[in-house]
Parts: C-alpha cells; sequence; structure tokens
C-alpha cells in the first residue's frame, strides 16, 4: 500500500477537533510578559508610562518619555506542573530562554515655545504575550475507557457510510469521511478500523455501537506536550499636550503558532476481553495573525498624582489548523498505521475574536524617591466568538462561550523606590478565572520583584516573577469525563536593558 502525505479540507469538523472555546482563551488571555521593570512592578503601568512595555496597557504612555530610547530583554520561563488523575501527582517541569521584548521610542520636543503641544513621540515595540512551551503527565486507573470517545462520536452515524469503498486504501476512506462527512463520522470511522468498536448489526444503516472492550477500571497514561508563542508587534503614537496631559494611540499586529501533541495508551483490561492495549495520539497545529488596536490617555491632576484611562479593542485573528491522528489496538485493521502523522486534515481559515478590555489606573509618584501604581482592568470573555458565526459548527460554541465565560477582573498594583542609582521594586497580580464557575480555570495570582541600576546613558533592571493557577483539563471533547486537575506555577526571570539617545 502506497503510505503518502495527504491533505485535507475538513469543512464540517469544528465541533470536538481543532476549534472549540480554548480557542478563545488560549489566544485571549496572556501570561504577563514585557520588559524587567515592567514585570517586577506587576504590569501596574497605566498611569505611569515611561517604559516600552507600558504600551500593552496604555499607549499614551510612550509620550512620558523624555529622551529617545532602546530596550531589548530576554527571559528564562520555568514552568511547574503538579497533575493528578485518579492516581498520585506527577510533576513535570520545563524551562525555555526567549528574546521576549525589543523595542524603541523616538521623542521628538516642539521647538515653538508658544504651542501647547510639547513633543510628539513615536515607538515601536515586540512583546512575547505568551510562551506556550509547557508539557505534563498523568497516570491512573479509571472507569471511562477510550471506547467512550468513539461511542459518543459513532452513535447516530449510519455504519454504511463509514465503510471502505471497493479498492479504496484505508487512509483515503479516513481522508475522504473528514472532507466530506465531517470529524464526527471520521472519528467513528477511526474507532471502526481502530477495532475500538462494532455496529450492533453488519446493516448500512445501522446507527448503534458496541464496545469490544471489557473493562471495570483501565490504566489510562496520557502526556500533552504544547509549542509556540502568541507575539505582539505595536506601532504607537503619542503626544503630550501642555504640562498635565498625554495621549496615544497603537496599531497592534500579532503572530501566532501553537502545536500540541497528545499521547494517550490505555491497557489493563479484564482477561476476557480481546482488547488488551490502545493508543491514540493526536496533533494540532496552528498558525495565524491577528490585528488590534488601543487608545489612551495620562493626567497629572498635579505634581504627585496621575490617572489613566485605556481602550484595548477586541482582536480579531485570523488562524488556520491542521490535525493528524494514529490509532492502534489488538483488533485494529491491518493496514491501520498507514492512518498517521503524514495524513494531515486541514482546516478552512476561520477567525476568533478575543474581547476588548477597559483599564483605570492612579499611580502616586513621591519626587524622585519613588513611586506607587495601581491599574484595575475589566475583559468580557462572554462577549467572545468564532466566525463565521452563520456556521452550524461555530453556533454551537458561541452559545458554550456566552453561558460558559464571564466578566474577568484584573487587579496591578506596583511599587519603586528609588535609592540614587539603584531601584528597588515590587508588585503584585491578581485575575479573575475568565470561566463563570471558576471550575474549569481558577484565579491567577502573581507576585513579583527587582532591581535596577541607572548608569546614566543606559538601565540594567532584573526583574523575578512567579505566577500560580489551577487548571482542570480533560483529555478529548468527548467521551472521559474525569478532568486532569493541574496546579501550575510559571517564574519569569528576565533582564532588560536600554539605552538613552
Amino acid at each position: 500500500m502506497k503510505n503518502y502525505i495527504t491533505f485535507v479540507a475538513l469543512i464540517v469538523c469544528t465541533i470536538g477537533s481543532a476549534q472549540n472555546i480554548n480557542e478563545v482563551l488560549r489566544y485571549g488571555t496572556e501570561n504577563l510578559q514585557g520588559t524587567a521593570r515592567f514585570q517586577a512592578m506587576g504590569g501596574a503601568f497605566g498611569a505611569l508610562g515611561g517604559d516600552l512595555s507600558s504600551l500593552n496597557i496604555n499607549p499614551a504612555g510612550s509620550a512620558v518619555f523624555n529622551n529617545s530610547l532602546f530596550t531589548i530583554s530576554g527571559s528564562n520561563y520555568h514552568t511547574y506542573n503538579d497533575a493528578r488523575y485518579f492516581g498520585d501527582a506527577l510533576i513535570t517541569k520545563n524551562n525555555d530562554i526567549e528574546l521576549n521584548q525589543i523595542g524603541g521610542a523616538f521623542v521628538f520636543k516642539n521647538t515653538d515655545s508658544n504651542s501647547d503641544w510639547k513633543k510628539f513621540t513615536l515607538a515601536f515595540n515586540y512583546d512575547l504575550l505568551n510562551n506556550f512551551d509547557n508539557e505534563y503527565y498523568v497516570s491512573g486507573s479509571a472507569t471511562e475507557g477510550i471506547d467512550t470517545y468513539f461511542l459518543e462520536y459513532a452513535g447516530g452515524t449510519p455504519f454504511g457510510s463509514i465503510l471502505l469503498q471497493d479498492g479504496e486504501f484505508l487512509e483515503e476512506a479516513y481522508r475522504d469521511i473528514g472532507a466530506v462527512q465531517g470529524f464526527g463520522d471520521q472519528q467513528a470511522f477511526l474507532g471502526y478500523y481502530g477495532g475500538i468498536l462494532d455496529p450492533e448489526t453488519e446493516d448500512d444503516n445501522n446507527t448503534s455501537y458496541i464496545s469490544n472492550s471489557i473493562y471495570d477500571f483501565v490504566n489510562q497514561d496520557f502526556s500533552k506536550r504544547t509549542t509556540g508563542y502568541n507575539s505582539k508587534f505595536t506601532i504607537n503614537a503619542a503626544s503630550q499636550y501642555r504640562d498635565n496631559l498625554y495621549i496615544g494611540a497603537s496599531l497592534n499586529f500579532h503572530s501566532i503558532f501553537y502545536s500540541q501533541f497528545d499521547q494517550f495508551t490505555e491497557y489493563g483490561y479484564e482477561n476476557e476481553s480481546e482488547i488488551k492495549r490502545t493508543t491514540f495520539d493526536n496533533y494540532l497545529e496552528t498558525e495565524g495573525n491577528g490585528f488590534s488596536f488601543s487608545l489612551g490617555a495620562i493626567a497629572k491632576l498635579n505634581d504627585n498624582v496621575r490617572l489613566g484611562g485605556s481602550y484595548q479593542s477586541p482582536t480579531w485573528y485570523r488562524l488556520e489548523d491542521n490535525t493528524s491522528q494514529r490509532i492502534n489496538s489488538d483488533l485494529a485493521d491491518e493496514d491501520i498505521n498507514f492512518i498517521n502523522f503524514n495524513i494531515i486534515n486541514l482546516f478552512e481559515e476561520y477567525t476568533v475574536k478575543t474581547p476588548s478590555k477597559l483599564t483605570g489606573s492612579l499611580a502616586v509618584i513621591f519626587a524622585k524617591d519613588g513611586l506607587l501604581s495601581f491599574d484595575y482592568g475589566y475583559q468580557d470573555f462572554s462577549q467572545s466568538e468564532l466566525r463565521p458565526t452563520n456556521d452550524p459548527s461555530f453556533q454551537t460554541v458561541n452559545s458554550e462561550i456566552a453561558s460558559s465565560l464571564g466578566a474577568v477582573s484584573t487587579f496591578r498594583i506596583g511599587g519603586e523606590y528609588r535609592i540614587q542609582q539603584v531601584s528597588l521594586r515590587a508588585g503584585y497580580r491578581f485575575e479573575q478565572s475568565p470561566y463563570a464557575n471558576d471550575n474549569t480555570i481558577g484565579d491567577l495570582d502573581a507576585i513579583s520583584g527587582g532591581i535596577g541600576y541607572n548608569f546614566g546613558g543606559s538601565k540594567l533592571d532584573f526583574s523575578l516573577s512567579r505566577s500560580e493557577q489551577d487548571f482542570s483539563e480533560r483529555f478529548f471533547n468527548a467521551g472521559i469525563t474525569t478532568p486532569t486537575m493541574i496546579d501550575r506555577t510559571i517564574t519569569n526571570a528576565t533582564l532588560s536593558y536600554t539605552i538613552n539617545f
């Protein structure tokens, strides 16, 4: 049999496959990144400005710069997963080093002393909003097997519609069923030729299926490995009006790459079960880009107090997914290995719209000694959606989004104390769960600290931040309902260098 690469356009395959509520949360939420000073102070820069990463909060922040500058930052990301699935906790760790920020600002001061507009700033900045590199592994003895996944998809599917045609190769049928009939029928096909299930009768019109495995409890091993990034390139313009008002606007261009590799193994069936071992692996890859814009202002009420306000538009991501699968068991068809990661299911381009965000900020400046800053952000994730909205499958997902997700409040507090050329910094960040019930994803708590040294013409800054959040993740979007419980801790160590011009 010929083994070749096949690209498949799966048009009716959104539910249970690549595009679901997880897309909105994956690309709509951010793990705090940016310069070392920004991270050390918990990202509370909405009323401060004066930092390139502050443009992510308030685009008026670049007008606070007194001179042109350039900043570059690198981070070490350490992810610690404490995962539980029936059995004991299993711990996995991941380390990664990235160039996470690079940008500059050009300050043009107005030489006309009679003008109310004091200066004008043009800035550009690249920030890594999210680093997707992660991995966890769990193992346990469950009462629900992989047969529940395939039975859920097979139910209601006519048996004749998933049978091989005369002269048809197994991988060709897998491709064609996905392209013409959709993801659900494709999974029913995998379940049948993978030996997991059989029809109750051999009638082509049969729509009921039974499991081929026998168990009360079954052992399961599962690993999930993800890689990729969500980055943003910002073009910013801002200006200072008189001595007490800064205004700005930004255009943001987003870039996405995400890959996910799931490995599932099941064994330990009853002695009379003909199936002794099952493996089912899945690979997902997503690429795309997005666009958003932001507007903001900072007002100096007096020499000590500043107020800030900003609007972040929705982000419109245009994405393309591709998936591939492989399955095997003791009862699988002899040619089942020809369905592997060389057979690629290519999805049509679609849009994910993440919600807009409003931020209000307050900062108190203690002359040259230091400062305190506070930001409050509001973002309603129930307003997220997948598009086109007239797609019946997307309508189902959008209904789930509207009912399951809610408003998220974010609180950021940061402080800085200066001792001549040395700056000591600390911050705290709290972010509510995007889920209305907060069971699937918990609230996020983060603390941070850092130090900086001003050489005069340049600055060197270091920060250390630590965030904690609980997750509840299912292996698959159908079948096995018991989730993996994950306590995830992310520690970022960031070093930034700034040159003043």
